[in-house]
């Protein structure tokens, strides 16, 4: 399959003016196409959440407008937001195995994430003082992610979320952030990098897209976190043109045209559970607003490509019918041939917070008409966060809240 790149799409710039914590902001719509390539000067907070976004839910919170006020308070109502929250940190995180302990990281991930998100938005130094303490905490302990082939899940999965959490915290009193930065590129990117280069000796289609595009955002991540260009280019080209799949032509292997009036693109793990696909949805539109918050547009690439697999997920999850061509891939390490036929059933209509940020860029930003998009993210909002959603580790698969943070 081949991919081509879409231009002349309408841009928006933030434009930042230094203030200690971060830049303060200007936004203007400006016509031209957005960058290929990293920025030679990487736009801080720039990841999940940029100054625009986060400035507006400040206010809007502030002046109790809906939907940000009820994504606040489904904010302030896990008990993560706590700015009691202990950190358990360990040495060694191991998934999958002998010896599972990465429950301990993933929900202090979510703690310190959703306590600095509380200090954005409200200003208040006991939850910035928490998520601090966690951040440093960590930083100060970890020195190893291991266990089974689940290794590279940890390290992409958490490694994109940590660093989204210390982003936020860039320029706080007492934050570690060069030893957090040396952790990020000692323990994760280590594992990212290994995972996308050889796929755990594997077929290189053997592992679904989720696998790569974890490690394809924690690398942009780490990036983003350590003005790090080439990091962030790996990550962004990967998604353009990489063998495995989590690249755009892999993750959405057909594309169906004016299906009831609607393009739609099927995702490589529908025939598999809609569970993993919904996580999907959140894996690479994390990667893909982390991305345009530095200036480049994966949301867009190949003629909206994503946008069409997302109404496809959608339009299927909330009981509609689409099609579905027979998906075969390579398994194992000899690339055995395997099948799927009908699109899968299971998890049909599971709730993951992963909808607002779609469609508040979609529709939000660019005035797309995303029904399937839309009526999905009404049925979850207001969007939580890890902690909402069952205590396993799918439940924290996206750092969530986009009710609060991206609404517009």
């Amino acid at each position: 399959m081949s991919s081509c790149e879409t231009g002349g799409l309408s841009r928006r710039r933030l434009l930042h003016a230094a203030t200690g914590l971060a830049a303060a902001a200007a936004v203007g719509t400006v016509a031209g196409t957005r960058a290929m390539a990293a920025p030679a000067t990487f736009t801080h907070p720039g990841m999940l959440n940029a100054y625009g976004e986060l400035n507006r839910a400040k206010v809007r919170v502030a002046a109790g407008a809906e939907p940000w006020l009820s994504g606040r308070n489904r904010l302030v109502a896990n008990a993560h937001a706590s700015s009691s929250w202990t950190a358990s940190p360990k040495a060694t995180v191991i998934r999958g195995g002998t010896g599972e302990n990465y429950g301990s990281l993933y929900n202090d991930i979510a703690a310190a994430y959703q306590n600095a998100v509380r200090w954005q938005i409200a200003g208040t130094a006991a939850n910035g003082d928490c998520a601090v303490r966690i951040l440093n905490a960590w930083s100060s302990t970890l020195t190893a992610v291991t266990g089974n082939a689940d290794r590279f899940l940890a390290a992409g999965i958490y490694g994109w979320q940590f660093a989204n959490a210390a982003e936020l915290m860039r320029g706080y009193a007492g934050f570690d952030l060069a030893r957090f930065q040396s952790m990020m590129k000692a323990v994760f990117y280590p594992l990212n990098n290994q995972f996308l280069i050889n796929h755990n000796d594997a077929c290189i289609t053997n592992y679904w897209a989720n696998w790569d595009l974890c490690n394809m955002a924690s690398i942009m991540a780490i990036g983003i976190l350590c003005d790090d260009g080439a990091k962030f280019d790996q990550a962004a080209n990967y998604f353009r043109s990489g063998a495995g799949n989590g690249s755009i032509t892999h993750a959405v292997p057909f594309r169906y045209y004016d299906v009831d009036g609607y393009d739609l693109a099927q995702w490589q793990e529908s025939g598999r559970d809609q569970g993993h696909t919904m996580m999907g949805m959140g894996q690479m539109g994390a990667l893909c607003e982390m991305a345009w918050n530095q200036g480049v547009d994966l949301y867009g690439y190949d003629d909206y490509r994503f946008m069409h697999a997302a109404q496809y997920v959608a339009k299927y999850n909330l009981g509609n019918s689409v099609p579905f061509t027979t998906y075969t891939w390579g398994t194992g390490q000899s690339c055995a041939s395997s099948s799927q036929t009908v699109i899968a059933p299971g998890s049909r209509g599971q709730l993951r917070p992963v909808w607002d940020m779609l469609y508040y860029h979609y529709y939000g930003r660019l005035r797309k008409d995303v029904p399937y998009i839309r009526a999905m993210a009404e049925v979850v909002r207001p969007e939580g966060g890890g902690g909402d959603y069952g205590t396993a580790s799918g439940g924290f698969d996206q750092l969530g809240f986009g009710t609060l943070l991206y609404a517009k």
